[in-house]
């Protein structure tokens, strides 16, 4: 056992979650006072004393259900006796209350008997024989050979293809309704909304269990630290804006929340905090009285800090798109932070979209009048970088004030056009600060059509930008 969660922790660290040496320990001193048998208990009690981030859940949860897949009786893979058993069982209760009837094995069950007890157990929330036909289903239909290197999605799509659930939840709604019309009841629109969702969690149910034993099955064949390897995913901190997908994209707008609110707290707290100004020569002396005459405790002016002004210039050409989206995205929640915000984008040609980001409630609908709206192209609709920021310095130049900070997202794939550097030189003599984000991997920057050199020279810095990690990073040095 020992063994065991020493690998267990091991791979949660491969996995991104930091776990401590101190909170190793916290661990075994933790499942001293569990029953091991209990295996939902001692998930919880390693979660408690590993996870300190809400996100970080799904990870541990798939690490845990990979190294610990085959602990507990209830999960041995005994050549399905277990299920055989359940099945005779469950016969004998039949025979018994219908005087017919007799002991089996599940494997005798035709296609149609078995898909018969499924529907039953979906109706009534069968839970055991939903597990025990789960188990039956990855026998039949997976297809599961020792040794082949063929990955758990394949074979729970070759299970599922078999079962036809999308089927089976109408044949379960069907049967509602006409229960409720046997009983001359008013099967309203709510119910019917209550009873889909409660066979569609059913359902989803099952699906897990389908590949909770397909996993076992797998970790029985290949051992745990290669199916580890092979289930690992990213933490939400380190998923690629530019590979997102919609799931990750939105597990990523849930953990802006926090972020803002860590940039709040900077800004207000180095407003507060500012340095002191010039000696107040007369408070000083209105001071001394106190001391009889003697300027013992200098006052100083302290200055007014205002809120810093904000401009944005985002690139969402195809390339870059999905980065655009998440970091105007953040703009958009950190906008009360600053005194003004102000939103440019641009392919070959560039539009302020500022005003499509006031008094909207759905940050989503502002991205969509963005990507639908603004009049970004100026040619044929590639990225032109140069006469993008020849054309903002022309119309809005004159804006940049010493108070600005001026924040460049993009990867500077510029295909071959001018670069037009002389106007990030410009921009950044008058403003305060001038940042690029990049999404690209450093050791991708300056090949082929990147430029991203060329226009770093001008700025305060140019950051690798492609994960909320690196994000969080660069906001720091924002606040």
């Amino acid at each position: 056992m020992l063994d065991l969660i020493n690998g267990f922790v091991g791979e949660l660290r491969n996995a991104g979650i930091p776990v401590s040496l101190t909170e190793n320990l916290d661990a075994f001193e933790a499942v001293k006072y569990i029953p091991i048998e209990d295996r939902e208990a001692f998930k919880f009690a390693l979660a408690a004393t590993m996870v300190k981030n809400a996100s970080h859940w799904r990870a541990f949860e798939t690490v845990f259900e990979v190294y610990f897949s085959l602990r507990g009786p209830q999960y041995q893979l005994k050549d399905d006796e277990s299920a055989d058993e359940f099945w005779r069982d469950m016969q004998e209760q039949m025979r018994q209350g219908e005087g017919k009837g007799g002991p089996g094995s599940m494997e005798s069950l035709t296609p149609e008997e078995m898909m018969q007890l499924l529907y039953n157990a979906l109706m009534n929330g069968d839970e055991a024989l939903m597990k025990a036909l789960a188990r039956q289903a990855v026998q039949r239909f997976a297809g599961m050979e020792p040794g082949r290197p063929v990955g758990g999605t394949y074979y729970l799509y070759r299970t599922l293809r078999n079962l036809d659930l999308d089927g089976m939840l109408e044949k379960l709604m069907e049967a509602q309704k006409e229960s409720a019309q046997l009983h001359q009841a008013d099967f309203t629109d709510l119910e019917e909304r209550l009873e889909r969702d409660e066979f569609n969690e059913r359902i989803e149910n099952f699906k897990k269990e389908i590949e909770a034993e397909i996993r076992r099955r797998l970790v029985a064949d290949r051992g745990v630290e290669a199916m580890a390897k092979t289930l690992r995913k990213p933490l939400p901190e380190d998923v690629e804006f530019m590979h997102a997908s919609r799931e990750e994209m939105a597990l990523l707008r849930k953990a802006l929340q926090p972020l803002t609110r860590k940039l709040a707290a900077r800004l207000a707290r180095k407003r507060r905090h500012g340095r002191k100004g010039p000696l107040d020569f007369r408070n000083t002396v209105r001071h001394s009285l106190s001391y009889g005459g003697v300027p013992a405790e200098p006052k100083f002016k302290y200055p007014r800090p205002s809120k810093p002004e904000l401009i944005v210039i985002a690139d969402i050409s195809g390339s870059v798109a999905a980065f655009a989206r998440f970091t105007l995205m953040l703009v958009y929640a950190i906008q009360h932070q600053f005194s003004k915000v102000r939103s440019f984008v641009f392919i070959d040609g560039i539009d302020e979209v500022t005003e499509f980001f006031k008094g909207v409630e759905d940050v989503q609908e502002a991205v969509h009048r963005v990507n639908t709206e603004a009049d970004v192209v100026w040619v044929d609709g590639h990225s032109d970088y140069g006469h993008a920021f020849e054309v903002f310095w022309e119309r809005w130049g004159r804006d940049i004030s010493s108070k600005s900070t001026v924040l460049l997202l993009g990867d500077a794939r510029n295909n071959y056009h001018a670069s037009q550097a002389w106007v990030i030189k410009s921009i950044r003599q008058k403003a305060r600060h001038v940042y690029w984000l990049n999404p690209e991997p450093r050791s991708y920057w300056n090949t082929g059509d990147s430029i991203v050199g060329e226009y770093g020279t001008h700025t305060d810095g140019v950051y690798e930008c492609r994960n909320l990690r690196q994000l969080e990073s660069f906001v720091d040095k924002l606040a």
